[in-house]
């Protein structure tokens, strides 16, 4: 039986700055149009943190199941390791996931109905990730995905449910957002190559191989501070965004540098860190120049 750390890693608590970035910035747009609501801005947080949590716990559930963790390089997975069973693990995702859909739901009801389709299509691409029977994750639409929904919809969702409307400011923000959490991916994937080609896994990574994929890595880490200079339209202040470029900078080094397997670890974290600067100083330039 798994130990609670072993169930904390295997919830990849280093993802978490994909769930937290976008919530910032997306608070951050709604305060730039005087809409910030705080108890929304967490509601949209439990949402965002449930279902990335949730996504991880069903990713570990059907990689284990399929076999394509049964030899990999990186963090603990559950499943794949034998700690947990696979029935174990999806009840995880099936609770965390519940708990996003409950919180969307309630922010729903205060909003928009519409919402309710949106996020549907949100727990939809969660397990349909790695899960049934084709999933998109295994033909290279993962980035997209990740892109789509942890970028555009979390920021734009969040401005929308605090400030009942969405603007070009935030719709910079969510490329910004999406970007760099389509980076983490990508660092991921990246590593992921050797073994994903073996099992049958076919990344974005897999497809455009080793060389492109660390062109794409560096193009995703230079996206948002291109979104920093567009915001200058906005307020001076989103200059506090370049303060985030020696995070991507270093993010990058392990890929420009040719590192492979337990060495890439790090451009993940850097990745993750350098979006959750850059979020929260791009939020709070756009809440200054109000």
């Amino acid at each position: 039986m798994a130990t609670a750390a072993q169930w904390l890693e295997g919830a990849r608590p280093r993802t978490l700055p994909n769930a937290i970035a976008p919530v910032l910035a997306g608070t951050g747009a709604a305060a730039a149009i005087d809409g910030a609501v705080w108890w929304r801005a967490l509601l949209a947080l439990g949402v965002s943190m449930a279902l990335i949590i949730g996504v991880n716990f069903a990713n570990d559930y059907s990689d284990g199941i399929r076999g394509t963790d049964d030899d990999r390089v990186g963090p603990l997975r559950l499943v794949g390791s034998g700690l947990a069973t696979p029935a174990a693990v999806r009840a995880a995702a099936v609770a965390c996931l519940a708990v996003g859909a409950i919180l969307g739901l309630i922010l729903a009801a205060l909003s928009a109905w519409w919402l309710v389709l949106v996020g549907a299509v949100c727990l939809a691409g969660a397990w349909f990730y790695t899960g049934g029977s084709k999933p998109y994750g295994y033909s290279g639409f993962g980035e997209v995905a990740v892109f789509v929904f942890f970028g555009l919809v979390a920021v734009l969702g969040t401005q929308f449910v605090q400030a009942g409307r969405i603007d070009w400011a935030g719709a910079a923000l969510a490329v910004g957002v999406g970007s760099f959490s389509s980076g983490v991916l990508v660092a991921n994937n990246l590593r992921d190559i050797p073994t994903d080609t073996e099992t049958g896994k076919t990344t974005l990574a897999v497809k455009l191989g080793d060389t492109r994929t660390r062109t794409l890595h560096l193009v995703l880490m230079a996206v948002p501070f291109g979104m920093t200079l567009v915001l200058l339209a906005r307020t001076p202040w989103a200059l506090a965004g370049l303060l985030a470029v020696p995070l991507a900078v270093r993010a990058n080094a392990p890929v420009r540098a040719d590192r492979s397997g337990l060495e890439l670890i790090p451009a993940l974290r850097d990745s993750g860190l350098a979006l959750l600067a850059w979020s929260a100083l791009s939020a709070v330039a756009l809440w200054l120049g109000t």
